[in-house]
């Protein structure tokens, strides 16, 4: 009888708190003064679109214009699951809906510190099996066979000879 165990990885926290914009003060700057381009630089970064974040710009102008109200913004409410789930981060969409909607800068910079984060610590390590060679006492015989190609009924074929040339042996006869 065979006993499987399957454990499940903890899910851990993010690495750093919503705001602990001190630990990437580049981060912290670039998000500050020219935000559009923090959001886009972070989602190209994590793998996808870097146009994604525009929707959060234009979005919501474009929506209230056919008259849905947007109070939640999308890519950041969808990049901040995306991050979670990636990651394997532990967490819920309703705490993710209140920073999304109350701190946005900081949840960008939360995010943007996650995948530096996540990126210099991934190590891929590979392992192969190691094949000993056993000893083992081995023996060459060299087996020589002389096959000879024939017609049916015909006589054997002898192996051919080589004949020296022959000298001949003149008389002067008188």
């Amino acid at each position: 009888m065979t006993t499987v165990i399957v454990q499940t990885p903890q899910k851990s926290g993010w690495n750093s708190g919503i705001c602990d914009c001190c630990q990437d003060m580049n981060s912290c700057c670039y998000g500050f003064w020219c935000f559009p381009c923090f959001t886009c630089t972070t989602t190209g970064d994590f793998g996808e679109s870097t146009c994604l974040p525009l929707l959060d710009i234009f979005g919501p102008g474009i929506m209230a214009a056919f008259g849905v109200p947007v109070c939640v913004p999308p890519v950041t409410l969808g990049m901040r699951v995306a991050v979670r789930h990636k990651y394997d981060i532990g967490g819920s969409i309703c705490e993710d809906i209140m920073v999304s909607c109350c701190c946005i800068w900081c949840s960008w910079c939360q995010m943007s510190r996650e995948i530096k984060a996540r990126k210099q610590t991934v190590t891929v390590l590979t392992t192969y099996p190691v094949i000993q060679s056993i000893p083992m006492a081995t023996t060459t015989q060299v087996v020589s066979t002389q096959q000879s190609v024939g017609v049916i009924g015909a006589a054997p074929v002898a192996p051919a000879v080589q004949m020296a040339p022959i000298s001949y042996v003149t008389k002067d006869v008188k």
